[in-house]
């Protein structure tokens, strides 16, 4: 006899396959993720900051 299988498992391979698609297909629509949009908001306040330093030191 063939082993049994959990169809339970298959169910959340499939669940988490089109969850995933969905996921793909927002992050399209809508841009950027929150964490590559947090990346690059840090990124522009460190070169703000870096550029701040440079106008504070020449002005002296």
């Amino acid at each position: 006899m063939a082993e049994p299988v959990n169809l339970n498992r298959f169910k959340k391979q499939k669940a988490r396959a089109e969850k995933k698609a969905r996921a793909d297909q927002n992050a399209i629509f809508h841009g950027l993720s929150k964490s590559d949009k947090t990346v690059a908001k840090k990124l522009t306040e460190l070169d703000q900051k870096k550029l701040d330093a440079l106008k504070k030191s020449n002005d002296t």
